[in-house]
């Protein structure tokens, strides 16, 4: 299968300064449904022989010129060769119609990554890992449930999306009657769209910022919409994802089998995070009734809200450190 010769910008577009000491390229790779995806791969200059590989993508909404290069970028100062892209439907990369979710295709494209990596000449392929950020997060757990090749996962300020489009924020419409109404609405939405022939978005973040807006929203507004995280091509940032991609996430929740996942995973949130709950819970449940709790761990960030993990939120507040030791540890063993 060929790659989509993909229109890829040239300039360094990030919304963070560029590292002296890696190197930066452009690459692509496709997935298995044939869509060819865009990404920004760094690698250390002091690499040498096999290195270990870690694939970042995420958050739900954003692109890999925002918060997964800055992760990819500092991850590869310390010593990982690294790779951010754009998910399906996103960014630079490829697939029809544009700015829409897939809770499979979304997971297989961290499998795709994978693929790409395990074949280049300077990674070693038993020494892989993979990194998501918010709803990214859950999709990371996600792939590693399905594909044993990942050796080692974290999850940043993770989101469930399914969850969270099944049953609201914070479970509060977690019935059938609010299910059903949403339902209604996202079917009327599809037959608009089909007699249009445009997907109509659902609006990025929302600008400007009302008073009364929850902590939440603030805490968006203050990365997409200002010059701390905001790029042209972000969803997030800008006209936001189709209104209909809630629907296969309705109907088809993630991490059924997390606790069958044996290689390691570590779910790093702040406990001032409006999304803590999703994190805290998805470790709970990845170690209930699992035989393979081990390797499996929960850091949490004190103070630290939702976006503090998505840049540092001007205080430090990402551990890259402990990522760094995380992978290192977790990236030498052969064997799961």
């Amino acid at each position: 299968m060929k790659d989509e010769k993909l229109t890829l910008t040239a300039e360094w577009d990030k919304t963070f300064p560029k590292s002296d000491k890696v190197s930066h390229r452009k690459v692509t790779f496709h997935n298995r449904y044939g869509i060819t995806l865009a990404a920004d791969m760094y690698t250390p200059n002091s690499a040498e022989g096999k290195m270990p590989a870690i694939a970042v993508c995420g958050p739900f909404g954003a692109v890999k010129e925002q918060c997964s290069g800055l992760y990819a970028q500092t991850l590869a100062e310390q010593g990982f060769v690294t790779m951010a892209f754009d998910p399906s439907f996103t960014g630079e990369s490829g697939g029809q119609p544009r700015y829409v979710a897939s809770p499979d295709i979304n997971t297989e494209d961290f499998s795709a990554a994978v693929d790409f990596l395990s074949l280049q000449d300077n990674i070693d392929p038993e020494r892989i890992g993979i990194l998501g950020i918010c709803g990214w997060g859950g999709m990371a757990i996600n792939a590693a449930a399905i594909d044993t090749r990942i050796k080692a996962t974290v999850a940043s300020t993770m989101y469930d999306m399914t969850r969270v489009n099944a049953k609201g924020y914070f479970d509060e419409a977690d019935n059938e009657d609010a299910r059903y109404a949403m339902k209604q609405a996202l079917n009327a939405q599809r037959l608009k769209d089909y007699q249009s022939g445009e997907y109509e978005l659902g609006d990025g973040v929302v600008d400007p910022l009302p008073e009364d807006a929850p902590f939440f929203v603030k805490d968006y507004h203050s990365y997409y919409k200002t010059p701390r995280g905001y790029h042209a091509r972000s969803l997030n940032s800008n006209g936001g994802w189709n209104k209909t991609s809630s629907l296969s996430f309705i109907n088809m929740p993630i991490l059924s089998y997390s606790h069958e996942i044996r290689s390691a995973v570590m779910v790093m949130h702040g406990d001032k995070a409006h999304s803590f709950y999703f994190g805290r819970d998805a470790y709970e449940n990845m170690i209930s009734n699992s035989n393979h709790t081990e390797n499996k761990k929960l850091l949490v960030i004190e103070g630290a809200s939702h976006t503090d993990l998505y840049d540092g939120g001007g205080n430090n507040a990402i551990p890259f450190d402990k990522l760094a030791e995380f992978y290192s540890e977790y990236l030498t063993a052969t064997d799961i």
